[in-house]
């Protein structure tokens, strides 16, 4: 896989370990900021702009790498790396949502096949979130009467049933649905109905 603008996040306390990962990371064409602490990647890493994965360290002074993973509640698929993480603590990691765990010292090899799967992973959440994050500007257009509208329309009534429930003539109900597909940028009910899915609008929402 070409990483392209996708990021690998790595982090791990032993500076040796950390710069000879980050340059064999770099050499092979990914994109890698490097941290010495969950804290300073907690705090400076860029989580939202573009799709990323995440190579921790599970030991580390203060916050550990399960700890960490527990705070970003698989936000970025987790790749482990460990020198003596027991079955209990890979386990928890697995249960987690980590991607793979792997023992110090790290195969060159796997390193880099669960670094392509996790991008990948990532690259594929991430192109969902962008779509919902667009149908929602979509729906964000809407005024009160066009969500009510929508709302009505979603659940298979017609225009005039639409106008009956909202005390509206058809005439402007016809008005509002028009409204509705353009904005919302569809041409039937049906794939108004797929849009509404993906966003998480259900029809018995108040929208």
């Amino acid at each position: 896989m070409n990483p392209g603008a996708a990021r690998v996040f790595l982090v791990d306390d032993d500076e040796r370990v950390r710069c000879a990962l980050a340059r064999l990371l770099r050499a092979s064409g990914y994109l890698v900021e490097s941290f010495d602490s969950p804290e300073a990647f907690l705090d400076r890493a860029d989580l939202a702009s573009v799709p990323a994965c995440l190579v921790l360290d599970l030991q580390m002074p203060g916050m550990s790498g399960l700890e960490v993973q527990r705070n970003l509640n698989q936000l970025l698929p987790i790749i482990f790396l460990t020198g003596h993480g027991g079955v209990g603590s890979s386990v928890e990691a697995m249960k987690g949502g980590a991607l793979d765990f792997l023992p110090k010292p790290v195969c060159q090899s796997l390193l880099f096949a669960a670094v392509d799967r996790a991008l990948e992973c990532a690259c594929i959440e991430w192109a969902k979130r962008c779509e919902k994050a667009e149908l929602q500007e979509r729906v964000n257009l809407l005024t009160h009467r066009e969500r009510e509208v929508m709302a009505l329309l979603l659940t298979g009534r017609l225009n005039k049933q639409v106008a009956s429930e909202l005390g509206a003539a058809e005439k402007t109900i016809k008005i509002h649905r028009a409204r509705v597909m353009k904005k919302m940028k569809v041409r039937s009910i049906a794939e108004l109905v797929r849009l509404a899915e993906k966003v998480g609008v259900d029809a018995a929402d108040d929208i």
